[in-house]
């Protein structure tokens, strides 16, 4: 079983900064999607980030953003460590949410789909991010 554990959310100021973390388990991140998503009060569960690798055919390696966060987000992974990042800088009132990590390692996601919550198939807690202007 694929088990995720998200942390480092907090209160942070109007263009500020804040690194997630995600620790992994049970995932082998050679084969398989592990995403950021985040949910504001009232809306939907939003894909901001996701890093899909895949060696079977059609073979992917890409990062893939949101237009809402492209420039200011960053995600990487650390295989060694077993743990995914979310460096958010220039922090804006509306990135106030809570942030999930997700993974799915049945192949179920692509280049076309990877903001979808629906196509992964673990998750873990969310961490409250907010933002005060």
């Amino acid at each position: 079983d694929v088990q995720l554990q998200a942390s480092g959310g907090g209160l942070a100021q109007d263009g500020g900064s804040l690194r997630l973390s995600c620790a992994v388990s049970g995932f082998h991140f050679d084969d398989g999607a592990i995403a950021w998503f985040r949910q504001a009060p009232g809306k939907e569960r939003e894909g901001i980030s996701a890093i899909i690798r895949r060696r079977i055919s059609p073979s992917e390696d890409a990062t893939y953003y949101a237009d809402s966060v492209l420039g200011r987000f960053t995600m990487s992974s650390d295989i060694t460590k077993k743990t995914v990042y979310l460096q958010m800088n220039r922090l804006k009132a509306e990135d106030t949410a809570v942030y999930y990590c997700a993974a799915d390692d049945l192949f179920g996601v692509y280049g076309s789909n990877w903001a979808r919550y629906w196509s992964y198939t673990s998750w873990g807690q969310g961490t409250q991010v907010t933002v005060s202007s």
